[in-house]
């Protein structure tokens, strides 16, 4: 792996070239194995919370690992094109516009002892800048090449503090063209619920029923290319004890061993339907 800035990231990428990179601020990591027509991103997947901001955090380490998406890069990390974030949603949320990308309090709890600093705030507000000038370059660089694009939008979710049954896996599709992909959408929803998990644990699918696919990463991706899907695929945390700060990494395995074919063959399907 690379350590590289944002312009040497997005050179690489304008010149075809493949690299593993994290950027010079180790906020994120991109790895390029092969140009394909697919995408998998795990934006939530970082835990890291820069150390100025430690002694003003109202939240425990616990409380922000609680709240983020703890190896939703591990989950795909086999296929040819993963973008993940390093760094807490806490510090800035990747998966939020860059006006509200800054929590002032986060699920009910006020984050800060005291507001924080300009200064702190825009240090990472250029970092979520720089993360979306490689989105940008990466996507326009895929539906170039191919015309299409599909991007496998990674997250979880913690079942525990709904009331009521809720599914191992959601779909959020409000802001995707349902008309010209809702076929498509339901192949991918049907055929994560065919996957088979460890220790008695149901793999259900659903669309809309926990989370309706309202993150600044998918529409982003989808306000600015016409010819990219986004799914955002969301896992129930069955994968770790979320009460206990335990993760079960048999489950995680289970997960990113049948991703491997899963994804592959669906972005085969989307390629072969929508391709130009």
């Amino acid at each position: 792996m690379e350590k590289l800035s944002i312009s040497q990231i997005v050179d690489k990428i304008n010149a075809e070239e493949t690299f593993h990179a994290v950027s010079t601020d180790y906020s994120f990591t991109l790895k390029i194995d092969n140009y394909v027509h697919y995408v998998c991103g795990a934006v939530h997947d970082g835990h890291q919370f820069r150390k100025e901001l430690w002694d003003n955090c109202l939240h425990t380490e616990y409380e922000r690992w609680y709240e983020e998406d703890p190896e939703t890069k591990t989950m795909v990390n086999s296929h040819p094109i993963v973008i993940a974030g390093m760094d807490s949603r806490f510090e800035y949320d990747l998966n939020r516009s860059p006006e509200t990308a800054i929590y002032n309090d986060a699920w009910g709890k006020k984050l800060w002892k005291t507001p924080i600093l300009e200064n702190q705030k825009q240090k990472s507000l250029l970092k979520h800048e720089a993360f979306y000038k490689v989105v940008h370059a990466l996507i326009s660089k895929i539906e170039d090449k191919f015309g299409v694009c599909i991007v496998f939008d990674m997250h979880s979710y913690n079942w525990k503090r709904w009331d009521r049954e809720v599914p191992t896996w959601n779909l959020g599709t409000d802001n995707i063209d349902n008309k010209r992909f809702g076929n498509h959408i339901e192949i991918w929803r049907e055929s994560l619920s065919q996957i088979k998990l460890p220790n008695g644990i149901k793999s259900t699918s659903k669309i809309n029923d926990t989370f309706r696919g309202n993150g600044y990463f998918l529409k982003y991706i989808t306000q600015n290319f016409s010819n990219t899907l986004v799914l955002a695929t969301e896992i129930a945390k069955i994968y770790c004890d979320e009460y206990n700060y335990i993760i079960f990494p048999e489950v995680v395995a289970a997960v990113e061993h049948q991703l491997r074919d899963r994804i592959k063959k669906n972005s085969e399907i989307f390629y072969k339907n929508f391709s130009r």
